[in-house]
């Protein structure tokens, strides 16, 4: 996503969110016999079975760097909302530490923690929570009349949020008057209008259609990219996890099962759990291009067209470059053979310019009607230049490798 690129981000250990060894047992006495079984390795289910306390967190870590759009993703039980509610302190932990920017929070309390809450983090809930009876600049201001700024500073915070989600004309309108998805625009831009460094976002796009919740998608990420915000988002859709984030974290009964870039989710997943989510994933939205791409390996053009086929090797074809490095002519094999068949020596006849380019961060969806046509594809960087080739046959290799993995993962599940 964005100008950064997934998985730009990679976690450190110096991240912006760090959560470390974090439990979170629900019931009256989470610190008793509950933790010790769920230390002991017992499941969730057992746990509740043998103590009536509920796992909602089991030993949870991972890293969020400063400017990621992370996503945690998991099904109802998965401890996913649970994870962000640790990370301005709605729910306290049972045991470990989550470090926000250098401090732990678990730590904070009284005015400490609502300072906290006010100056780091910016909060978006599934359902919009907004005043009805106050305008749409009223609600956005909201937080920052809490925090005591004069009117003219927040009306003009608020309205710098309203352009951003595209809703400056509507401030003087109220809730009821808007639609789901730009009540849900309201939401956001009260979270972005105190300019917190952190974005929580709990099941922020559930409650919108389908056609609303991708065009929120695309408005976020375009935010994102101006903004940089470090964002933690929580859904229950790996289609929108996918779609977002710079790295996915997939959690099941409260614990983490596999953390990673969307590319490496889908063509790598770690278990059969994750497995049986990514079948149902539209494969070519998620890899990219500069997964699959050969090196390239350019002709010159004065080769003859004996050394330029013998330089092809066992590819499709390869690319003529120009002085500065772009690409501009083709050369495939079945034009060089054809070529050959007819007498010529020289490798300028078979040369065409007819070739497709694609980014390296495009994705398989992008290129499909340019790999119908069954030449290679110049992959380029921003400035035009060659950085790989891409044969339409190395598409459906990938798609039929992640396939096959996919089928390995349900046949040593159900046989």
């Amino acid at each position: 996503m964005g100008a950064a690129g997934k998985g730009d981000m990679a976690a450190n250990s110096d991240g912006l969110i760090r959560l470390e060894s974090v439990y979170k047992i629900f019931g009256p006495q989470p610190r008793g016999r509950a933790f010790e079984l769920t230390r002991a390795g017992l499941t969730k289910d057992e746990v509740l079975s043998q103590s009536g306390h509920v796992v909602g967190l089991n030993n949870v870590e991972f890293t969020v760097g400063e400017g990621e759009l992370f996503v945690v993703m998991g099904l109802s039980g998965s401890g996913k909302s649970t994870a962000l509610r640790t990370v301005n302190k709605l729910f306290e932990a049972t045991h470990g530490q989550v470090w926000v920017d250098g401090v732990d929070v678990q730590t904070l309390d009284g005015a400490a923690l609502q300072a906290f809450r006010r100056e780091k983090t910016g909060m978006v809930f599934q359902h919009f929570a907004l005043f009805p009876h106050r305008t749409v600049i009223e609600n956005v201001g909201y937080g920052l009349k809490i925090q005591k700024v004069t009117k003219a500073e927040r009306d003009a915070a608020a309205m710098k949020a309203l352009s951003l989600v595209g809703l400056e004309p509507y401030a003087g309108s109220y809730p009821r008057q808007l639609s789901g998805g730009m009540q849900q625009r309201v939401g956001l831009a009260r979270a972005l209008a105190s300019d917190p460094p952190i974005l929580l976002m709990d099941e922020a796009f559930s409650a919108l259609d389908p056609l609303i919740r991708r065009q929120m998608q695309d408005e976020m990420m375009e935010i994102q990219n101006e903004l940089r915000k470090t964002i933690l988002f929580i859904t229950h859709d790996l289609n929108e996890a996918l779609r977002i984030g710079d790295r996915v974290c997939i959690m099941k009964d409260g614990a983490v099962v596999q953390i990673g870039t969307p590319e490496e989710i889908l063509t790598k997943p770690a278990t059969g759990y994750v497995a049986e989510f990514v079948q149902d994933v539209d494969q070519g939205r998620v890899i990219e291009c500069l997964e699959v791409m050969d090196k390239p390996k350019p002709i010159r053009k004065a080769m003859s067209l004996r050394k330029a086929l013998a330089h092809i090797g066992d590819r499709a074809g390869a690319f003529v470059v120009d002085d500065q490095g772009r690409p501009t002519h083709l050369l495939t094999v079945a034009d060089g053979l054809r070529a050959g068949r007819m007498g010529t020596t020289e490798m300028g006849p078979a040369l065409r310019t007819d070739f497709e380019t694609a980014r390296g961060d495009d994705h398989f969806n992008d290129v499909y009607a340019a790999a119908g046509r069954g030449l290679p594809i110049a992959v380029v960087d921003g400035g035009g230049r060659l950085i790989g080739n891409l044969d339409p046959r190395k598409i459906m290799e990938e798609m039929g490798r992640v396939e096959r993995l996919i089928d390995d993962y349900e046949r040593e599940v159900f046989m």
